[in-house]
């Protein structure tokens, strides 16, 4: 396993792969980088237990479902999971693909999009 810091480049790498206009829009989201989901996951309906493994999570309110009252809300948080992407994908290569859906997979949730909008990018 590797250590953070070496984990927080390959995000950046992957995150510079993301589609501009996914970049260009995502204003007040924090990425973090948690060895295992933790308490922040026990919300999601099961997911934590799913058979593929929970690799990343989006925690906030989706810019669709936004009002005027939600202005001043802390930032969203889009959790990336090292240890089960790592287990997973141990080839580089394909850990740095599978970070880069996962973090795509989870700023479809921050923008309100369906599987339908992922796959038009390639990301199904």
């Amino acid at each position: 396993m590797m250590d953070k810091k070496s984990f927080g480049t390959w995000v950046a790498e992957a995150l510079d792969r993301i589609p501009a206009e996914f970049q260009a829009a995502m204003k007040n989201v924090a990425i973090v980088v948690k060895d295992r989901p933790g308490p922040e996951a026990d919300d999601e309906e099961g997911e934590a237990d799913s058979e593929e493994g929970l690799y990343g999570l989006y925690q906030g309110i989706p810019l669709p479902d936004r009002s005027v009252d939600d202005s001043g809300i802390p930032p969203d948080v889009i959790f990336l999971y090292q240890k089960p992407l790592e287990e997973d994908f141990p080839d580089r290569e394909d850990l740095v693909r599978e970070i880069e859906i996962t973090i795509v997979h989870e700023i479809a949730h921050y923008f309100g999009f369906d599987e339908e909008t992922l796959e038009r990018y390639g990301y199904d």
